[in-house]
């Protein structure tokens, strides 16, 4: 960016991640927030953009790089104004330990089918817990597990829009059979793993004690150094049925309304909507995504192999995270509890789906 426009600095203020929307939002409020804003994706930022804090920026030059999922996550819930840049996705998988599997004889899973019989060859070895994951945190049970597989359930954004609009219901075959695959996870898991960790479970993965981890593109690096790590999508029952994957909107950047260096922060906007700033961010952040158009040469091999799930799955996004998240109880929340009750054995499938019916139903009429 320098080299062409050698005139602007740019300055990367660090915040820490759990203290970011309140000292965000009381900079702003203080006047004293920087140019350039950080936009978490769907409702924190929309506020933002409603309090007027936010540039609408829906006719910026190269806007139309993005594709309209990506852009989803930064407007208003017609569509009708976009406030942030979309910046950067997360995709879901699955890691495994190639040298594990090797030695197992083992090849990548593609069914459901191939998924469970890999997984029983681990288990039988006994040298090996077959699935690197904890139910402690509770969010990873949810997000690695039901966010991970659930869109080759409910068929990705057809499935995700369907129940906003009222038009599926979240107790429906297709949210239980996913409860009923996460049911089947629990003695794959090794000792203890209700009380492990999301480090925990890294840490499991990393020293090579077991094959498989349930994972989010933003954990490469964590891996990269330490084993031959491979990578397969989520498992879908049959061989030719149509793939969806978890390809979550998750970072974004937008001009702060009361800058007084806003041309120099939309001439910055503008040149992350190039492809020369896809490159660039998507090899420098390998598991962070690019979420525009343009075609990326991407240098890290798992990163360069989830990345081409794009050009054979449909993408879609967290389904808890646009309009179904706004009362109460959370649709997130609740996907945490019932991910880990199934996990763990305590709840039912069906009991689970109907715990998030029931939720949604306290509060939510589609359409209003």
């Amino acid at each position: 960016f320098n080299a062409k426009h050698p005139d602007i600095k740019v300055t990367f203020v660090h915040t820490n991640a759990t203290d970011y929307n309140s000292t965000l939002n009381k900079k702003l409020a203080d006047g004293t927030a920087g140019d350039l804003i950080t936009c978490r994706p769907f409702d924190d930022s929309l506020k933002l953009f409603q309090a007027g804090y936010l540039t609408d920026i829906t006719e910026l030059d190269g806007m139309a790089n993005f594709p309209n999922f990506a852009k989803a996550a930064w407007q208003t819930d017609n569509g009708a104004q976009s406030f942030c840049l979309p910046m950067a996705s997360v995709i879901h998988g699955f890691f495994y330990n190639k040298a594990i599997f090797k030695e197992l004889g083992l090849t990548a899973p593609k069914t459901n089918a191939e998924f469970y019989t890999a997984l029983d060859k681990v288990k039988a070895s006994g040298k090996y817990t077959p699935i690197a994951m904890g139910t402690n945190d509770k969010w990873e049970a949810a997000t690695m597990g039901f966010q991970n597989i659930g869109p080759n359930y409910w068929k990705g954004e057809d499935g995700r829009l369907a129940v906003i609009d009222g038009d599926e219901k979240l107790n429906e075959p297709q949210y239980v059979q996913v409860f009923e695959q996460l049911a089947k996870w629990g003695p794959y898991m090794g000792d203890g793993y209700q009380t492990r960790t999301y480090n925990d479970a890294i840490a499991m993965f990393g020293e090579q004690k077991a094959a498989v981890y349930p994972a989010g593109s933003w954990d490469i690096a964590a891996f990269n150094t330490k084993i031959d790590l491979g990578v397969f999508m989520p498992p879908v029952e049959n061989a030719d049925d149509e793939c969806y994957i978890s390809d979550h909107t998750d970072i974004g950047v937008g001009i702060n309304a009361k800058s007084p260096n806003a041309k120099d922060a939309e001439t910055f906007l503008k040149w992350m909507t190039t492809g020369e700033f896809a490159s660039i961010y998507t090899n420098a952040l390998p598991g962070f995504f690019s979420l525009s158009n343009h075609f990326i040469d991407v240098d890290d091999p798992t990163a360069k192999a989830m990345i081409a799930w794009r050009d054979t799955c449909d993408s879609t996004i967290r389904n808890s995270y646009q309009i179904l998240n706004r009362g109460e109880p959370s649709l997130e929340l609740e996907i945490w509890e019932t991910s880990v009750g199934v996990l763990n054995g305590t709840m039912t499938p069906k009991d689970a789906a109907d715990r998030l019916q029931k939720g949604m139903d306290a509060w939510y009429k589609p359409g209003k």
